[in-house]
């Protein structure tokens, strides 16, 4: 088994088991001191309680709870609170990523949705390259190719980098660097 992380995660997935420990040298779990935090964003709020271990604060969320979560962006707050004191003990950000367990979702990010689908449009001038519609009296029926390929180009850069920095995270080396020794 894995070492429990001491830090907050940055990202975590729907649906599988969230730990990590904390210890915070001014408020012990042994002292009485509750260790709590709350995620929030324009849709959600998600509380979740530690329990002590020793002096430290051990969090567990299990896949099952983790499995109700809705995906998003998440700001959050720790806060130890002991006989009515409350006190903020950290704060940040935190990504939570849909469960691939139900695989009823496309976990493409937008940057790779929009380079495939205009690959295709280039590809075939499938049916979406026609488009007709009219704003301010203005009306366009079509994408020229040339902007299509700009569009296509710049997508592509900017899927490379994701790519580029999902291999790092998984400890591969990034393909984008090149290294030179002199003699």
């Amino acid at each position: 088994m894995a070492d429990i992380p001491t830090i907050e995660p940055t990202t975590a997935n729907a649906g599988d088991t969230w730990r990590w420990s904390r210890t915070l040298a001014d408020y012990p779990a042994s002292a009485g001191w509750a260790l709590s935090y709350t995620l929030i964003n324009g849709t959600a709020k998600i509380t979740i309680n530690a329990s002590a271990l020793g002096d430290d604060h051990a969090v567990t969320v299990s896949a099952a709870t983790s499995a109700g979560y809705t995906a998003g962006s998440y700001d959050w707050r720790a806060r130890v609170s002991r006989a009515g004191e409350i006190y903020t003990v950290g704060e940040g950000r935190i990504t939570v990523r849909n469960a691939f367990g139900g695989a009823t979702f496309d976990a493409r990010t937008h940057a790779r949705k929009t380079l495939e689908a205009i690959e295709a449009v280039i590809e075939g001038r499938a049916s979406s390259a026609t488009l007709e519609y009219s704003i301010a009296g203005r009306t366009l029926k079509h994408v020229p190719m040339a902007d299509l390929l700009s569009l296509r180009d710049k997508y592509r850069a900017e899927v490379a980098r994701e790519d580029a920095a999902a291999a790092v995270a998984a400890g591969l080396p990034d393909k984008r660097r090149v290294f030179v020794r002199f003699g």
